[in-house]
């Protein structure tokens, strides 16, 4: 659920949301998600000074309640 809800927050900020994916990597302390999208859109992503994507942690940490599972975000750009 929440991969799905960053996968398609990232569309609706990007300026090439054909290019946004997610890859979800489970370890046992935690769940990494990584938005990879277009080279233009990484700076988007994690806004000025880290606070677009600080706004998406703290409506993941709301999702906490439902869910214990510890997730890591990470904006990458993706590979042509």
């Amino acid at each position: 659920m929440v991969e799905n809800f960053l996968k398609q927050y990232a569309i609706m900020i990007a300026d090439y949301p054909n290019s946004v994916r997610t890859e979800k990597n489970v370890s046992e302390e935690f769940t990494e998600i990584i938005i990879y999208a277009d080279k233009a859109d990484t700076g988007k992503l994690i806004g000025k000074d880290g606070k677009m994507i600080n706004a998406i942690k703290t409506v993941i940490l709301g999702y906490k309640a439902k869910d214990p599972t510890q997730y890591k975000i990470t904006v990458k750009a993706a590979d042509a």
